[in-house]
Formats: C-alpha cells, sequence, structure tokens
C-alpha cells in the first residue's frame, strides 16, 4: 500500500508562520491574522447558531448568507495590498440587509428599555457570544486598519452583525418562551 501526502497539511507553518494572499509569509499573531482569523471564529459561532430549532427560515437565510460575506471578509483581510488577486469589496447593499433584517425582527419584538443579559435559552445565549466574537473581530480589524487599508465597509458590517446579533438573541428567546434577563443594578 502506497501513502500519499494529505492535502489538509503543508507542514510550512509549523514554525509559526503563513501565507497571505500574494505570498507573503507573516507571523501567526499579526494583527491581520489575527482579524481575520477571529472572522473565522465568529463565523463558525454562526454555523451553530444555523443549526438552531429556534432560528426561523428566514434568520437561517440571514445567517447564511452573513457567512458567505463573512468568508469575503476574511478574504479581503488575507489579501495583501500588492497581490495581482484582489477580492470583489463589499456590495453597497450588504450594510442595508443586516439593517432591514435587524428592522424585521425588532419590529416583532417587546420594547424594552433596560440592558439584558446574554443568556435565556441556550441558543440565545449562544446569539449573545458570537455578538460578542463580532465585537472583538470588529476591534481586531480596527487595529489592522492602523497599519493598513481596510475598506471601511468592512467594519461597518460587523459593528451592524453584532447589533443584528443582539436582537437575534432576543428573537430567539421569544422564539423559544423563554424570558429576558435584566441587569439588576447592585443585585
Amino acid at each position: 500500500m502506497t501513502m500519499t501526502k494529505s492535502n489538509v497539511y503543508t507542514r510550512s507553518g509549523d514554525r509559526g508562520t503563513t501565507s497571505l494572499v500574494g505570498g507573503t509569509r507573516v507571523a501567526k499573531d499579526s494583527a491581520r491574522l489575527e482579524a481575520y482569523g477571529t472572522v473565522d471564529e465568529l463565523n463558525s459561532w454562526l454555523g451553530l447558531l444555523h443549526a438552531s430549532q429556534y432560528v426561523t427560515e428566514s434568520d437561517q437565510s440571514v445567517l447564511h448568507k452573513i457567512q458567505n460575506r463573512l468568508f469575503d471578509i476574511g478574504s479581503m483581510l488575507a489579501t495583501e495590498p500588492e497581490s495581482r488577486w484582489q477580492p470583489e469589496p463589499l456590495p453597497s447593499h450588504a450594510v442595508g440587509e443586516i439593517e432591514d433584517a435587524i428592522d424585521r425582527l425588532d419590529s416583532s419584538l417587546p420594547a424594552h428599555n433596560r440592558f439584558i443579559l446574554p443568556g435565556g435559552c441556550e441558543d440565545a445565549a449562544r446569539a449573545h457570544i458570537a455578538r460578542c466574537v463580532a465585537r472583538r473581530a470588529e476591534r481586531r480589524i480596527i487595529t489592522l486598519s492602523a497599519n493598513t487599508i481596510v475598506d471601511p465597509q468592512i467594519i461597518s458590517y460587523i459593528n451592524r452583525l453584532s447589533d443584528y446579533l443582539f436582537v437575534l438573541a432576543r428573537a430567539i428567546n421569544h422564539n423559544f418562551g423563554s424570558e429576558e434577563i435584566f441587569w439588576e443594578k447592585n443585585c
């Protein structure tokens, strides 16, 4: 029996570096990798949310589209400005799509004027975790943008995505019949 090399591993990153789109090798803890690695982590949390029985078909469709957009964003963040290959920018309507999804969900939820603690049912808690990862991704992208050009639309998209995930968490709790947990000051 002949053993063939796997396509999964290359061993080229065993010394703590990886290649960007364009070929430049950078440290795996560089600001660029922190940014697109956190976007990848966010995408994984969205995959878990997509599998929830308490996420409506409409929001599963929204999550699917967002997951694809996050792959696009990851490729943008992984591509050097000098690379011959450049990914397409986010479409101008991408942020508006998320805003429409927020408005649709928010219109069906009870109004509130208090801070909401992360929690409720498990899937709502997962949406809150994804929201926090989106905020971290936003911070990592902003750090990257201090040293290289980053499309400002990416920052707006990730910012709005965290808002969507907050409203989605509320909607999941509402769909599940779980009460929202409000912050009690000096409890």
